[in-house]
């Protein structure tokens, strides 16, 4: 979940195979796509699969028991997949949390000894922590998986990986639809076109945050969405996911519209209220217009089953405006 990686990398900045199965170099190349079949009868059982971070693993063909550390759980929620093990964090408070109840919850940092526990025939982890990556290939298939990346991507990876590309492509398309879809009953009643839109949230410690490129604004700033304010293009350019401003800044990050994601934590619900309350905050001119908008920050992430909540959902915001 956006929301979740987001927290963590704020606060942290930051089968039986063993390793050898698990890593051991192919004599026949592997493809550009990332993967190949294994020769011999075992092809039916196993491929060889490139991840992200470039490790050539021997994986499952039709993993069974999967081990989902990542931000984005509800990615597998879109290829109809239930993991069972994930990183707990990344379904609180989402839209989708009441159908993971049978997944395992195996932490952050995730916890080896629970891993080896769940039995799992294959585990995707979002990190690119070498010394932990080794640690878990000793327990089952691990392969490396970007959770930052475009949801297009993320969803064609994981087809690839897990025998689903049919679905992955399925999904992709009418998710395609539906928020060109969305897009185009905005503009019939006036919103988006030129108009610019930003998201803000807030951190325990008073920490003001303007969110850029992962969950809701993904969204925003889709084709068809909305524009980025000058600031917030510029941080996009240099690529990072977010950036922390203070309370002076905000006049020149706020768009035309403004999205406030509420957070988890109450003190940051404290300091998200008493920014609300303030002169500062009344004097912008999406507050005067009433062009301000109120997401929980778990709901708005960046995973597909997300993404899919959020294209059902922005339409019932705007009409309010």
């Amino acid at each position: 979940m956006m929301a979740a990686l987001a927290a963590l990398a704020l606060s942290a900045c930051g089968n039986t195979a063993n390793t050898n199965s698990v890593n051991k170099p192919s004599a026949t190349p592997v493809t550009t796509d990332g993967e190949k079949v294994v020769g011999t009868e075992e092809a039916s059982k196993v491929r060889m699969f490139k991840d992200w971070t470039g490790h050539d693993v021997e994986v499952p063909s039709n993993p069974e028991r999967i081990i989902f550390h990542s931000e984005t759980t509800g990615d597998l929620l879109a290829l109809d997949v239930m993991p069972v093990g994930i990183l707990g964090q990344s379904i609180k408070g989402s839209s989708f949390e009441d159908r993971m109840a049978n997944a395992e919850d195996v932490g952050f940092p995730i916890n080896v000894e629970k891993a080896l526990e769940l039995n799992t025939d294959l585990i995707i982890f979002a990190n690119s922590d070498e010394a932990q990556y080794e640690q878990l290939s000793k327990v089952a298939p691990t392969v490396t998986f970007d959770s930052f990346a475009p949801l297009p991507e993320r969803l064609t990876t994981l087809g690839k990986l897990l025998g689903k590309e049919k679905e992955a492509q399925e999904w992709l398309d009418n998710y395609k639809q539906q928020e060109t879809g969305m897009w185009k009953s905005l503009h019939e009643i006036g919103v988006g076109g030129e108009e610019t839109a930003s998201v803000i949230t807030f951190y325990p410690g008073n920490r003001l945050f303007v969110m850029l490129a992962a969950g809701l604004p993904q969204l925003l700033y889709s084709e068809g969405g909305f524009k980025m304010t000058e600031p917030i293009s510029s941080a996009m350019s240099e690529g990072v996911g977010f950036v922390e401003i203070s309370m002076e800044k905000l006049a020149e990050f706020a768009g035309d519209r403004i999205f406030v994601l509420t957070p988890e934590s109450e003190e940051a619900q404290a300091d998200t209220k008493a920014l609300l309350d303030s002169a500062l905050w009344s004097g912008l001119p999406a507050v005067k217009n009433g062009y301000v908008y109120e997401l929980p920050i778990n709901k708005a992430s960046s995973d597909a089953t997300s993404r899919e909540w959020l294209v059902g959902e922005l339409p019932k915001l705007m009409a309010k405006s």
